[in-house]
Order: C-alpha cells, then sequence, then structure tokens
C-alpha cells in the first residue's frame, strides 16, 4: 500500500515559495520533491491535485513580482471567464505600476504601465474607493501578497495614496468560495477590467487569437460595443492604438468558439469579403438554420467541423444541415479540420470561387 502523502494542511491547495516552506519547518527539499507538489518555476510550487490551468500558471508568477502587479492581456481575460484565451503553457502577461521593476521570468511577459494610467481606466482616485480594507495572500503567510478586496475596491500596495489599482472583476459578485481554481476564501487575482484587457490582447497578441478574445468577451456580456469604443479613444495616442481599433472591427459576438472567430479573421485576411457569423436563413421545411459563417449577398455559406463533430449521428446531422442550406440555394464549400490544417490556401480557393460564381468581384 503506497504511503499515505504528507502534505501539511497549511499548504493544501496552494500555490508557494519553496524557500518560504522549508524555512518554516513545514517541508524539507527532499519532501518537495514528492509527488504531492509539482514544480511551476524556480522556487514556486503547488499542490499537485490543482488543476493545470492558466490561472494556476498566473498565481505561480505573482509570487515573484512586486505587489500591485496586475495581470492583464490574455492572462485577464482568462480570468474574466474566456477560457480559450490561454493555456497552462502560455505566456502570463502582467502590467506592473509604472514605479515598479521586476526580473525576468521564462513564461512571463511583462509590460509597463503608463505614468499616468487613469487615462486608460486602470487607476481611479483613492477616494472614490468604497468598502473595507481586506488583505489576502495567495501562498505562504510571508510570502508575497495580492491585494484584494472582496467587498470593493482599495489602494494596492506599492502604488501613490493618490491613486489604486482597480480590478474591476475583484468588485463583482464572484461563485461562492472566490477566485476559480483558488480554494476557500475570497481571494480574488487582480486584472484588468474587460474592456482594458481587450485593449491590451488586441496590441499584445496575433490579430487572429486576439479576435477570438474579443469575440468571446462580447458572446458573455462582460463588454459591449460602446466599452470597446470608449477604451479604443481613451488610448487612441499610445502605440497600438490602431492596431487595436482596428482588430475590435473585426470583433463578432456571433461566433460560437474561438476555432470559429479564428476561421473567419484567416479567411478575411485572405482577402475573402468579411462573412457574418450564424446568419439565419430559412430552408425549406421552414426549419431556421445558421451557419456557422455566411455571406448573404451571395448566398455562400460555411460549416465548420469542430473535433466533437466525428461522432456519427453528428455527422448525420451537418450532412442534413448542410443539404438543407443547399435545397435553400445556397453554395456550402465544405470546411473539415483536416482541410483547415492542411489545406487552407485550397479551402480559400474553393469559397472565393464560390463567392465569384455569385457575383462577388474581387
Amino acid at each position: 500500500m503506497p504511503p499515505h502523502p504528507h502534505r501539511p494542511p497549511e499548504l493544501a491547495w496552494q500555490v508557494f515559495r519553496g524557500s518560504d516552506v522549508v524555512r518554516r519547518g513545514l517541508l524539507t527539499r527532499h519532501q518537495l520533491r514528492g509527488a504531492s507538489w509539482v514544480r511551476l518555476r524556480q522556487d514556486v510550487y503547488a499542490d499537485a491535485r490543482l488543476d493545470r490551468d492558466h490561472t494556476l500558471a498566473c498565481r505561480a508568477a505573482l509570487l515573484r513580482l512586486p505587489p500591485g502587479t496586475l495581470l492583464a492581456g490574455p492572462s485577464a481575460a482568462h480570468l474574466h471567464g474566456v477560457a480559450d484565451a490561454a493555456g497552462f503553457r502560455d505566456d502570463v502577461h502582467v502590467l506592473l505600476p509604472a514605479s515598479a521593476r521586476a526580473d525576468a521570468q521564462p513564461g512571463v511577459r511583462v509590460h509597463q504601465a503608463p505614468s499616468s494610467p487613469e487615462r486608460i481606466g486602470l487607476l481611479i482616485p483613492a477616494t472614490a474607493a468604497a468598502g473595507p480594507a481586506n488583505t489576502t495572500r495567495n501562498g505562504p503567510a510571508d510570502g508575497p501578497a495580492n491585494t484584494t478586496t472582496p467587498g470593493g475596491n482599495r489602494p494596492a500596495i506599492g502604488l501613490p495614496s493618490s491613486t489604486a489599482v482597480v480590478a474591476t472583476a475583484i468588485a463583482e459578485p464572484g461563485p461562492v468560495g472566490g477566485e476559480p481554481g483558488l480554494p476557500g476564501g475570497p481571494g480574488r487575482l487582480l486584472r484588468s477590467e474587460p474592456a482594458v484587457c481587450a485593449w491590451e490582447s488586441a496590441v499584445w497578441s496575433d490579430p487572429v487569437r486576439a479576435v477570438g478574445i474579443v469575440d468571446a468577451l462580447l458572446r458573455m456580456g462582460r463588454v459591449s460595443r460602446t466599452d470597446l469604443a470608449e477604451v479604443a479613444d481613451r488610448n487612441a495616442g499610445r502605440p497600438g492604438g490602431r492596431r487595436a481599433r482596428w482588430v475590435f472591427g473585426l470583433a463578432d459576438p456571433g461566433a460560437r468558439s474561438a476555432p470559429e472567430s479564428h476561421l473567419r479573421v484567416r479567411l478575411m485576411l485572405a482577402g475573402l469579403p468579411r462573412p457574418v457569423a450564424r446568419h439565419p436563413v430559412r430552408g425549406p421545411s421552414g426549419l431556421v438554420l445558421h451557419p456557422a459563417l455566411a455571406w448573404p449577398e451571395f448566398r455562400v455559406a460555411a460549416e465548420h467541423d469542430d473535433p466533437w463533430h466525428a461522432d456519427p449521428d453528428r455527422l448525420d446531422r451537418d450532412r442534413q444541415r448542410c443539404h438543407q442550406l443547399q435545397a435553400a440555394g445556397w453554395l456550402v464549400p465544405r470546411m473539415t479540420g483536416g482541410r483547415l490544417d492542411r489545406d487552407f490556401p485550397v479551402l480559400v480557393r474553393d469559397i472565393r470561387g464560390a463567392l465569384v460564381a455569385r457575383g462577388w468581384r474581387p
């Protein structure tokens, strides 16, 4: 029978600095190498039972960064509920206060906040902060702290008293127990507000991935078109301002998944006219269909095969949908996963041919 794992209660479901717990006598260096723990980065360990997701990567990165650091861009989007925004092995994006500095870490992309971040919605006057001040820590009691506010906003440690780092989500009602991925307690990881993290993602990520993040934030109701226009206007003079506005213009909340968003942008970057996500098409039987992408003006549609479409029943339903669209007078070039991966130029050629046959002039 395998030995019972040695896991002090203080470290259950936690992320911590190895040197701290050894100094405090909670674990030995030999025990740190046991199966109960996983090494995430230099001197940072976690309970091996925690999910290997981007939230865990964020928690690990913050332990070696200055107080007041915000998770930003795709990392903030992940914490706002866009699961596809970043994975466990993707870089963690962080925004440091203007006066703070941090050593380079593998897997962490550090961005510096502007000297007047209140102009872009990151900082607000401390007098506007409300609610009781509470400081919680992710990790051992003597490790670096993440300042959080379960009931309101408060100044962040290490910033001038006239300003306070505000992550909108930490003032919103969260799931019972706090941040998803954080064990019990009211802890919340500081992150850029949704509209700001959309702008950051648009500037820092490649356009295909950035549009997928913005699509999801719009679809989930975390941001509105008005929010995006306002943050674009506030940042118009900053590097990347024109790029962000262009990315926002490509967004479509009708996309149901990141692969659909990515495909739409790839087709547009290949020179095809902009398709509409989930455009309603009434079939001969009266059933309203919603193809993944459509060019209504030319009555051309494209269906996207997701990974679960390998199920025989699902494949049969997909074929029926395709036949119904064709019966309604639409051309439907088929897009399979294999074609997207291996024959994308051929797929573009087929869709281009269908559009030209229906009157499109490149």
